[in-house]
């Protein structure tokens, strides 16, 4: 069978004017370099959601790799993105694998992806105009800046486990991002790790005994889900989610489109519909919910390659590593310094995507009713606001989330009746 890219130019260079078009490629040891910068990229935030969440590390990436190849397949092989591990289910996973275990984090997880996908199927039915105008940009930025705010605590509490070495991780992290140009400064987060990583050795803070053990290659460690009526309040927790993961892929979409040149919105229902499908099956089997990844739009837009042909390289070399049960021990091995160090910078970078929201729209917060909006939702979800009874308890995302869209309409409705809203 004939593969579906052709080669740009002689395959080897690339004019400053030109980019290689996601239908292009450059000669094969090329783009099998360029599919190991996404690797690299995606590596350091996918490793640690499953990290923070109890999951493991080798069953999250083999099903990222295999969500990015089915993600490529359903978009026609137009629409370059990795999905790696999405940081917008960290607090409800967490909730969930506190009160009632793992196997029912993952029925949450699953029920999210449905959900996306069938959100997807009607997108491609019916457009992207009204999820316009259920989340404009004050409302998506809100939801997406609460959901990395509201996990501030859980930074802090693993920083406190040893400041030391937070503290020398965290400083890695900013010095990296500044002293070093191009793919060294993009790859911070990972950098900060391997360097609070041997600091944490130094302090005896790091176990090795688990890797000696694991094997280099072997089938990672696969959960089943549970389901159950006595789990809906559990389900009700985990919804808000499906409007973040709605505003990565949208954001994603339009970003690809504008940095290619080409209206890509007809591929949106695509996008949701492939992430919504990737999310369940990597529940099925016990890996994290995915997302499309912004770290690798930033390897695009410096490299001017936009091959889906890499993010192919990148998606098969994704499930090679999630078969060896010694890569994943290793990621096991991190210690809480080293992840209270990173996260605190990781769930700060997410807030600010949502502040990058408001910018890129140009939100207008002279309008009381987008000071409402945001001030509002963000304070319920910092403080982690809680309301239930009867078993039922909803926390800050959920809580906040709902806030962000009430006021928003509410306020619009209101002020265009009576006029004040123009």
């Amino acid at each position: 069978m004939a593969l579906p890219w052709k080669l740009h130019g002689d395959g080897k260079d690339v004019a400053a004017s030109e980019i290689v078009m996601p239908e292009e490629r450059l000669s094969w040891p090329r783009t099998i370099g360029f599919g190991a910068q996404h690797v690299v990229a995606m590596f350091g935030a996918t490793f640690l959601v499953p990290l923070l969440t109890g999951f493991s590390p080798s069953t999250t990436l083999l099903f990222s790799g295999i969500g990015t190849l089915l993600f490529l397949i359903i978009t026609q092989n137009k629409l370059p993105s990795y999905l790696g591990s999405s940081f917008a289910f960290i607090a409800p996973i967490t909730a969930a694998v506190a009160s009632d275990g793992k196997s029912v984090a993952l029925g949450g997880i699953i029920v999210v992806g449905a959900l996306l996908a069938i959100i997807g199927v009607v997108v491609h039915l019916s457009g992207t105009g009204w999820i316009n105008k259920l989340m404009p940009p004050v409302v998506a930025g809100t939801i997406v800046a609460l959901i990395g705010f509201n996990l501030a605590p859980a930074a802090k509490n693993n920083f406190e486990q040893a400041p030391l070495t937070a503290g020398v991780t965290l400083l890695s992290v900013v010095l990296v991002t500044v002293l070093f140009k191009g793919m060294l400064g993009r790859l911070s987060i990972v950098i900060g790790v391997v360097i609070g990583y041997l600091f944490a050795m130094t302090q005896g803070e790091v176990d090795l005994s688990a890797v000696e053990a694991a094997a280099w290659v072997g089938l990672p460690e696969f959960i089943t889900p549970t389901f159950g009526f006595e789990y809906l309040p559990l389900y009700l927790m985990f919804l808000p989610v499906v409007l973040a993961l709605i505003a990565e892929n949208v954001g994603h979409v339009k970003g690809v489109g504008q940095l290619t040149d080409r209206n890509l919105d007809p591929l949106t229902g695509r996008a949701l519909f492939a992430d919504g499908l990737a999310t369940v099956i990597a529940g099925i089997g016990g890996g994290s919910p995915t997302t499309t990844y912004g770290e690798n739009i930033g390897v695009m837009s410096a490299t001017r390659v936009f091959s889906t042909a890499a993010y192919w390289v990148a998606g098969i070399a994704a499930i090679l590593l999630g078969l060896s049960p010694k890569i994943g021990e290793i990621i096991f091995t991190i210690p809480a310094g080293v992840l209270g160090g990173v996260t605190t910078a990781l769930y700060g970078l997410i807030g600010i995507i949502g502040v990058r929201i408001w910018v890129e729209n140009r939100v207008d917060f002279g309008k009381p009713k987008n000071q409402f909006t945001a001030g509002i939702a963000l304070i319920i979800a910092i403080a982690d606001f809680t309301l239930g009874g009867d078993g039922i308890t909803f926390g800050g995302i959920i809580l906040g989330t709902v806030a962000a869209l009430v006021v928003y309409h509410l306020m619009s409705l209101i002020g265009r009746l009576r006029g004040t809203d123009r």
